[in-house]
């Protein structure tokens, strides 16, 4: 693609970056047939290609966003889908995190708007108030009908129970069981350990069993992605350097061999810690040493050779036919495809690849909310692929996947670790009793 910046304007790193992505587009289209909000609306703005020629007018004017571009990137899942199917590498994910950017600093969203995005990205990061707010949400249950579509959203993706806070998600070191043959950080997550606690102790149980000594650091929070994605990159970067500053001090002590994710979208971002801070003496080598050693929970049960599930190895205790969604920051972000599926099987579970596998469910972070009825219609889609293999049960990578996928099925979901800890010996996951969040 031709592009027109001035001298000047590539004095900017980020632009140069920018023109440099630009320039790999070759206008193919390839990506329109893998775009989910392409498919549902079949408009060329819609698409990889058309929000491109968006970003591309938007920096070479170096104007303020229009509300034509605001609408069309809004629409945006980031699911990164058209990453995966470019034959040419054009790293979308760094383009539009970049317009993203410039959104947030030159357009004036209508206040209901920017009050909403304002409180999500308060209230998502911070796990004590997010349970508040979830009180708040299930006491406007009676009035939900009455309120705007995305309040509607926003009540209606409330979960029937969160469970009690878990003594996993403390500053803590968690031994390894017998020799120790690894020290890895885990992160905790946001969302995760309030609306499912079950993930982070399957994670510390199934790791632990295997010698793995886990740290849960002091300092460590939200990975930064939620704030990132809505172009606030101050508050992203500003989670990073915290959850960079107390890796890095376990690195100074006893050492660690991983930083162990497992929400792929966090894995997607902390692996991205390395660009996002590179123009940052004081922190680049220290994030581009994370992001090399952030692992998705299935590439390090892989690297440690546990395919068979556990120590123990005893296997699926029950025959049990499992749907795997891939979730999008997971295959296309991560370019994870096999290993999830490869560590089910081995642990003895039948495994259904989803049809359409690779289009986004709609959950995408806050895009349920901010997006309700494309979401929506990218759920029941998902959901009516899903139900055709018949499953016993759901398994994801990605809490924010589960949560948007669970509120609308009776089939249960589990995140993979769940099935693999209690293939390797640990209790049976909660949903598969009936019960999910």
């Amino acid at each position: 693609m031709q592009t027109n910046f001035s001298l000047a304007q590539l004095a900017d790193a980020d632009v140069a970056n920018c023109e440099k992505i630009l320039r790999a587009c070759v206008h193919c289209g390839f990506c329109t047939a893998t775009c989910p909000t392409y498919v549902l609306l079949g408009d060329e703005l819609d698409s990889p290609r058309g929000r491109i020629y968006l970003i591309k007018n938007m920096l070479e004017e170096d104007k303020p966003a229009s509300p034509r571009v605001v609408k069309h990137l809004d629409r945006c899942l980031t699911c990164l889908s058209c990453m995966t199917t470019c034959p040419s590498g054009v790293h979308y994910m760094h383009l539009v995190d970049h317009a993203r950017r410039h959104i947030a600093e030159t357009f004036t969203r209508p206040l209901p708007e920017r009050l909403l995005r304002g409180l999500l990205a308060v209230v998502l990061v911070r796990p004590w108030l997010f349970r508040l707010s979830l009180l708040g949400a299930w006491l406007a249950t009676p009035v939900r009908r009455f309120l705007p579509g995305r309040l509607k959203a926003l009540v209606a993706s409330a979960p029937a129970r969160v469970p009690a806070p878990s003594h996993v998600d403390r500053p803590q070191v968690f031994a390894a069981a017998g020799r120790r043959r690894a020290r890895v950080a885990i992160l905790s997550g946001c969302a995760q350990q309030v609306l499912a606690t079950s993930i982070n102790e399957a994670t510390v149980r199934l790791l632990t069993r295997n010698g793995v000594e886990v740290v849960v650091a002091k300092g460590a929070g939200c990975c930064g992605a939620l704030t990132h994605h809505m172009g606030q990159e101050d508050a992203a970067l500003a989670s990073a350097k915290a959850n960079i500053a107390a890796w890095h001090g376990e690195f100074e002590g006893a050492g660690l061999d991983a930083v162990v994710i497992t929400a792929s979208g966090c894995g997607t971002t902390v692996k991205d810690y390395g660009f996002m801070l590179r123009q940052d003496p004081a922190w680049a080598d220290k994030a581009e040493r994370i992001s090399g050693l952030t692992r998705d929970i299935t590439e390090f049960l892989s690297d440690l050779g546990q395919l068979a599930g556990g120590a123990a190895g005893q296997g699926a205790p029950e025959a049990l036919t499992v749907a795997y969604q891939s979730a999008c920051s997971m295959q296309h972000g991560q370019k994870i495809t096999q290993l999830p599926k490869a560590l089910l099987s081995a642990a003895g579970f039948t495994v259904k690849e989803v049809p359409e596998g690779h289009l986004c469910c709609g959950s995408a972070g806050t895009y349920s909310i901010l997006q309700p009825e494309l979401a929506g219609r990218l759920r029941a889609r998902k959901l009516a692929n899903i139900e055709s293999l018949k499953p016993d049960a759901i398994a994801s990578g990605n809490i924010g996947c589960m949560a948007h996928i669970g509120g609308a099925t009776d089939v249960p979901i589990v995140h993979t670790v769940e099935l693999l800890d209690w293939a390797g010996g640990g209790p049976k996951p909660a949903a598969l009793e009936g019960s999910w969040i």
